[in-house]
């Protein structure tokens, strides 16, 4: 990039607080997103992934920290930033009433495209998207799936330098979604560059540079795929019970053992821990059998990115946090 916002870095966030009543959505978070890449913030409903994408995007106001789009003071230059980024949120911001077609042009006009070139524009988007077949339909008959697609579509008319993506395939089939993380990686080879939130797992695993692992609006861990997986060791775990009344038992053994922090399914009566050295099977095994604990399976695997979440933050990724948080969120969502 060769303008005003040609800098090393997309996101420059410190100490970044946002707090509701007495629940603090947001407990200082630290952000670096290098301009050109694809950057994934990944944690469950109420983290403050969310919160922390409005307060960079200058929908929401920090009440402590600073934030820096291409260099640009989110609260101090809030109209300079709002020219460099786009948003889509989680849930489609268009006119139910009108065409996906009609919509689209609306965007574009908006955005200072003439006629011939909003219509033009709004036929390779639906395109683009799979919606040509329903440019005409009324969106109140569109599926959920298919306004997602039209509000990332909306969202890209312009292509600025810097687009946040909330959870953007959330409601979408498996097709789709490929052809969305498509979409996501060409619009940074095309210049742009990418700061998705999702609780997907395998969605970070395919698209991110690196992730930033947020939990009870924290940044627990960040890093690249590789090394965030190499951080829970070199193997992982899994161990069922055979009688859900003896994970707790079975549970202080791992630990006690391996000498790591373990998670645990308890509707599965499941446990997984990362293990440095698969010989230490043999250890664990002879305390399981010591102290009359029955196991259904057990096994030994390269570490994923579940695994790096669970071993984190003890719990999944898709797991909700406190029901106050998470009606924290969407109280913001509707005051903006």
């Amino acid at each position: 990039m060769s303008n005003a916002y040609n800098t090393e870095w997309a996101v420059e966030a410190r100490g970044l607080v946002k707090t509701f009543g007495e629940n603090r959505a947001v407990d200082g978070v630290n952000l670096n997103v290098r301009a050109g890449s694809i950057y994934g913030v990944l944690g469950p409903n109420g983290a403050g992934k969310t919160t922390t994408i409005r307060m960079l995007a200058t929908l929401l106001r920090p009440d402590a920290g600073q934030a820096r789009i291409f260099g640009h003071d989110v609260v101090k230059e809030s109209h300079i930033v709002r020219q460099l980024i786009g948003v889509t949120g989680q849930y489609a911001s268009v006119d139910e009433s009108l065409s996906a077609t009609e919509n689209l042009i609306i965007f574009s006009r908006l955005l200072g495209l003439g006629r011939s070139e909003a219509r033009k524009k709004a036929e390779e988007l639906l395109e683009e998207f799979g919606l040509t077949e329903a440019a005409k339909r009324p969106l109140k008959h569109f599926s959920g799936g298919m306004r997602r697609r039209l509000d990332l579509a909306a969202s890209l008319i312009a292509q600025p330098p810097l687009i946040f993506l909330d959870e953007p395939t959330t409601g979408l089939d498996p097709r789709t979604r490929s052809q969305m993380w498509d979409t996501i990686r060409r619009l940074v080879v095309t210049g742009s560059t990418v700061l998705l939130t999702t609780q997907y797992l395998d969605e970070a695993d395919q698209l991110a540079d690196r992730i930033a692992v947020i939990d009870r609006g924290h940044v627990v861990a960040e890093g690249t795929v590789d090394e965030l997986k190499a951080s829970v060791g070199t193997s992982a775990l899994h161990l069922r019970v055979h009688d859900a009344k003896d994970i707790a038992g079975a549970q202080e053994i791992v630990e006690q053992v391996l000498q790591v922090r373990s998670s645990v399914t308890a509707e599965a009566a499941k446990i997984t821990a990362p293990m440095a050295d698969a010989d230490q099977v043999t250890d664990l095994l002879i305390a399981l059998r010591t102290r009359g604990i029955q196991l259904a399976e057990i096994s030994v695997q390269k570490p994923t990115l579940d695994e790096v979440f669970l071993t984190i933050t003890g719990h999944g990724a898709a797991a909700n946090e406190t029901k106050a948080q998470g009606q924290q969120e969407r109280m913001e969502e509707v005051r903006a």
